[in-house]
């Protein structure tokens, strides 16, 4: 009798392999949610002005939100192994409470993210305007953008928003510094050689395809920011699926001490 009373103190076995296991994972998403947020506010696609000059950059105010989440999911994961492990109720509702806290500020992490990426790719009107608005201009911003609208444009062979057209079709800075009759589009707009000299300069100028690239960046600014999305918001709430049973076994666990 006094050995069941002893066991069943300690917890029932399979809870406490239950809870271990499931911490054991959190632990390992934890390092890895670390590990993806650096990568996004790192920014390798280099795309934050674009968002910054909305307003619209909390995707990386979640990202960094999500560090310290992924870094606080990893210890306290951690620490949960030995609580249950230990047996102690002190432990294990010092556990509940840390890893509640992280829960939540994982929550808001996820959803900051995913509502402002939102904003900037469910419409090329917002960029389009941003870009008509800043490339060429002679602001600090305007600078910026138009470094990182070169860039975008050389490395990915595209022009504009939505094709070249969007220069001729729209007031900009650009226009108003380049007449239409000296250059329709900016010259990096232009096919180029291997060593970086356009093909035939006046060919682009005139629209001929085969010298002017003809599609437009969206997809890959879009798809800059869907990675992000997806690093700090969806690769989060999974991590938040697997989490909420492993409290609830906590809970259980915890009324069985």
């Amino acid at each position: 009798m006094a050995l069941a009373a002893a066991e069943a103190k300690k917890g029932p076995p399979v809870v406490v392999g239950l809870l271990v296991a499931g911490n054991v994972a959190i632990l390992l998403s934890g390092l890895a949610l670390f590990a993806e947020t650096v990568w996004v506010t790192a920014d390798q696609y280099r795309v934050y002005p674009l968002l910054g000059v909305s307003g619209k950059d909390d995707v990386f105010a979640g990202a960094w939100i999500a560090i310290f989440c992924g870094f606080s999911f990893f210890v306290v994961a951690s620490f949960g192994v030995g609580a249950a492990l230990c047996h102690r109720r002190s432990m294990i509702l010092t556990y509940l409470v840390l890893m509640l806290v992280v829960y939540i500020f994982e929550c808001a992490s996820c959803i900051t993210s995913y509502t402002h990426r939102d904003y900037m790719v469910s419409s090329p009107s917002l960029i389009t305007k941003q870009m008509l608005t800043f490339y060429g201009s002679d602001t600090d911003q305007g600078q910026e953008l138009s470094r990182l609208w070169d860039r975008i444009m050389l490395e990915q062979e595209c022009c504009g928003t939505s094709g070249p057209m969007d220069w001729v079709n729209y007031t900009s800075a650009f226009r108003g510094a380049t007449p239409e009759e000296v250059f329709p589009w900016p010259p990096v707009c232009c096919r180029r050689t291997g060593n970086f000299i356009p093909l035939n300069k006046e060919g682009c100028r005139l629209g001929h395809v085969d010298y002017l690239f003809t599609k437009g960046c969206f997809e890959h600014i879009g798809h800059a920011i869907d990675s992000y999305t997806w690093g700090v918001s969806w690769f989060g709430f999974a991590i938040l699926m697997w989490t909420l049973p492993v409290i609830l076994i906590a809970m259980y666990f915890y009324t069985t001490l």
